[in-house]
């Protein structure tokens, strides 16, 4: 925990930014008969049938410090998907950063080995290389920041009928490039000594010798 807290004080630095990432399901919903719009005087209305369309899985990239963000919708939710992703941040988002800080839970896919199953191996060590790896604790997902802007996603975006993976591509790329151009962020206020006080319990303590 402390790690982590440690690391959200540092100050910015292009050459090792600190990045957070994390996936979610999305169901694909579709409508069984149109939604009719609003109309002056009634709301608009949406038939309560709906069909199913499978799901996905919308993985989300975000560097608090400079208000950036990416998301990618996979078919899938496997360790290829995951190491993709990471791909795409070290080769075209932070090409010529030293490395990499990534803060990511303890999901069986969030591991080095998933780039050595994926890519050739001279390929799957220079991608690790340029990885510092920063995990949450067991059942403490909720010091990752990525899982605020995921429900600033799902809030803004995602409580709707999106019936297949294209337009929720689309969906999630407009909302992706408006929170880019405000530059949106998270204000994050829970330093180290606030967690020595309010989550003493977690502390290890030793009885003072007589």
């Amino acid at each position: 925990m402390e790690d982590l807290l440690d690391l959200y004080m540092q100050p910015y630095d292009e050459a090792y930014p600190v990045v957070c990432i994390d996936e979610r399901p999305c169901q694909l919903i579709g409508h069984l008969q149109s939604p009719e719009p609003p109309r002056p005087g009634r709301l608009a209305r949406e038939d309560t049938e709906f069909s199913r369309h499978g799901a996905c899985s919308t993985f989300l990239m975000f560097e608090p410090q400079a208000g950036w963000r990416h998301a990618l919708v996979k078919a899938t939710r496997t360790k290829r998907d995951f190491a993709d992703c990471l791909k795409y941040l070290l080769d075209e988002k932070y090409p010529q950063a030293s490395k990499v800080r990534l803060v990511l839970d303890n999901l069986n896919t969030h591991t080095p080995a998933a780039l050595y199953e994926t890519f050739a191996f001279p390929e799957a060590l220079r991608l690790a290389k340029r990885i510092e790896w920063h995990y949450t604790p067991l059942h403490g997902s909720w010091l990752n920041m990525v899982e605020i802007e995921l429900s600033v996603l799902v809030n803004q975006c995602l409580k709707r009928r999106i019936g297949d993976i294209e337009q929720l591509r689309q969906e999630i790329a407009a909302w992706e490039q408006a929170r880019n151009a405000q530059r949106a962020t998270v204000q994050w206020r829970f330093t180290p000594p606030d967690a020595r006080i309010k989550l003493k319990h977690l502390y290890p303590s030793r009885e003072e010798a007589p």
